[in-house]
């Protein structure tokens, strides 16, 4: 098959044709099945088209054929990037950015050459233009446009089929009840132990408030697969819209897609005596249906949260395939929802990191404007299949220990490959039909974006940026404090996410920054006026060492905490590494090492790591 190259976000990708798949759009008030063309359908919806593969072995003979029938609009054949089985579907339109100082009848001279009509101009230089049916394929434009001088870059618009970050976990880590909400350490109906503590404090959070958060609240959630007659979203759901029908009228009952329900749920699942409950479950339900990675769809589906008052945006997908990433008119769409939503606060968006067990985030979650979310675990653990990143915010409590419960479709076939419950529950425990075991970032997610709308309940006037300042300067450090540079880890980001210090913060700020409300740690930045006590001590006896640190802000911030929950001295070794000034920070300062190790667990009772250390090794 012949293979062409095409810019894709930052990057160039060679394309292939598909051997067997092509996309077809069904003409007005037809339906493609009356065409009998169709051998197997794959996809029923990717960038206008539904990808099918063709009675008989020629796929380009097969093609024209079908563009023939009278049920058929348009057909168009569907790619593969080299080295991916991903499909991809080219919808027709083409970003073009002329070189500057071409001039609007010259700029028009390049469309007329390729029949191209102008559907939006962007800037002077930049347009957004459609083939028409005298136009070649849309891939051959771009490749044509390439060439032309007065053309800086042309890129087409491709719709693929994003991943969706569910991690299907071993047998042997499943989940009983929600103990990401308060994990007392064991599950109820099996003998498994989990970490006491190791969950995101959402119980507590809601003790703080009063209440499970406020009606006012909006949180969309951008997926597919939702099931409005669930037992816990039904009474809840507020303006749906469905990309893929162009209407509030959202498509349920495809066994391709469930992943919506489950994410919905653990934001949002109501309190209404049965089944489990969300991290926000008065919280509004917005479903918006139909991801996508084509321009034009993301550019649609921020705006429509925009413009219909969603407060928390939840994204539990992405991808991390490096033909993928984003052009800078996707950018702009998810900034303008950042930047812009909710009246100008911004609307909060929360992106799953991703399930690739890679180094790197997914191309979404590294967007600057947004909250990227990695896994751990019910053993305060890192999970292994999240990524990792610079980008990371926090981490949020999910599978790789014990899998988290969530609501299911009621469409849902479970995993194919099992049988029985164990279809929904790897214990083969049947815990309700309306429920199965969930996980991967994307259970993380939508976890996190349940802890913004109850900061948003508590203190509306939040800011996005300052709703993801909080999360993260309240978060909970789990690992080893040797994983953390100035605070942050890319494992863990800021840490694990703390629900009932991140509400205490916005409620402080609503108050108008007075007292704080036993919140942890009162020094969120190192930055400020402080009281010191400084001494030099005689290097003898011995302490914990907590970990080493390259920024003297952070010093402040772990020294006020640690003081606070251990009444014992902070000692800081000043030091060199690698040309940098470094402090290595000790807890306490004993005649005995028995008093040492007393304090080392009494620590680690607190979730604080550290070992013991002769201060004579500081002199």
């Amino acid at each position: 098959m012949s293979k062409l190259r095409v810019n894709s976000g930052k990057r160039s990708i060679q394309l292939e044709k598909s051997s067997k798949l092509v996309g077809l759009k069904a003409a007005s008030n037809k339906k493609l099945e009356d065409a009998n063309v169709i051998k197997k359908e794959v996809l029923p919806h990717l960038g206008g088209f539904k990808v099918v593969e063709l009675k008989g072995r020629n796929v380009d003979k097969n093609l024209d054929k079908a563009r023939k029938k009278r049920a058929v609009e348009v057909g168009t054949h569907v790619y593969h990037a080299d080295g991916s089985d991903r499909p991809l579907v080219p919808t027709g339109e083409i970003y073009i950015i002329f070189e500057e100082g071409t001039d609007l009848e010259e700029q028009q001279l390049v469309l007329d050459e390729y029949h191209l009509k102008l559907v939006e101009r962007r800037a002077p230089f930049q347009i957004i233009a459609a083939v028409t049916a005298k136009s070649p394929n849309p891939i051959k434009v771009a490749n044509y446009l390439e060439q032309v001088s007065l053309v800086n870059r042309a890129e087409p618009d491709l719709d693929a089929l994003l991943d969706e970050y569910e991690f299907i976990a071993p047998r042997d880590n499943l989940l009983e009840h929600q103990w990401h909400l308060e994990n007392d350490g064991f599950v109820i109906d099996t003998d498994r132990r989990l970490k006491k503590g190791a969950d995101a404090k959402v119980v507590d959070a809601w003790k703080r408030l009063g209440n499970m958060g406020s009606s006012q609240v909006v949180v969309a959630v951008i997926d597919n697969g939702f099931d409005l007659s669930h037992p816990d979203l039904k009474g809840k759901v507020h303006k749906p819209y469905d990309l893929w029908t162009q209407s509030s009228n959202v498509i349920q009952g495809d066994p391709h897609f469930t992943h919506g329900t489950p994410c919905a749920t653990i934001a949002l699942a109501s309190t209404n005596g049965s089944g489990m409950v969300g991290v926000a479950p008065r919280a509004k339900f917005m479903p918006v249906s139909g991801t996508s990675y084509s321009l034009r769809a993301t550019e649609e589906m921020f705006n429509y949260c925009i413009n219909n008052g969603a407060d928390v945006i939840s994204c539990s997908w992405g991808t991390t395939d490096s033909a993928f990433d984003l052009n800078n008119l996707k950018e702009q769409a998810i900034a303008k929802a950042a930047r812009s939503g909710r009246n100008g606060k911004g609307c909060v968006i929360v992106y799953a990191a991703g399930n690739e067990s890679q180094e790197f985030v997914s191309f979404y979650a590294a967007h600057p404007d947004v909250i990227a979310v990695g896994a751990c675990t019910s053993q305060d653990e890192y999970a292994t299949y999240s990524n990792k990143g610079r980008e990371i915010s926090v981490v949020a409590p999910s599978n790789g220990d014990w899998p988290l419960i969530a609501g299911r479709a009621w469409w849902d076939e479970g995993h194919h490959w099992e049988h029985g419950n164990r279809r929904f529950w790897y214990d083969g425990k049947n815990r309700g039909e309306h429920y199965k075991h969930f996980g991967g970032t994307s259970g993380a997610t939508p976890l996190v974006a349940g802890v913004c709308a109850l900061m948003l309940s508590a203190n509306p006037n939040l800011t996005a940026k300052e709703v993801k300042q909080i999360l993260q300067d309240t978060a909970d450090k789990i690992g080893h404090p040797s994983e953390y540079i100035n605070g942050h880890s890319r494992k863990y980001g800021y840490g694990r996410v703390n629900a009932d210090r991140a509400v205490a913060e916005a409620l402080r700020r609503k108050d108008g920054g007075s007292a704080p409300v036993e919140v942890q740690s009162t020094i969120s930045t190192g930055k400020g006026l402080f009281e010191f006590n400084v001494k030099k001590r005689r290097s003898r006896g011995y302490g914990v060492q907590v970990g080493v640190f390259g920024d003297y802000g952070n010093v402040l911030i772990q020294a006020e905490r640690l003081q606070g929950l251990f009444q014992q001295p902070v000692l800081v070794n000043i030091n060199e590494l690698a040309g940098r000034t470094v402090y290595k920070m000790v807890v306490g300062a004993f005649t005995s090492k028995s008093k040492a190790n007393r304090l080392k667990k009494d620590m680690e009772n607190e979730q604080v790591s550290g070992f013991v250390r002769r201060l004579e090794d500081f002199a």
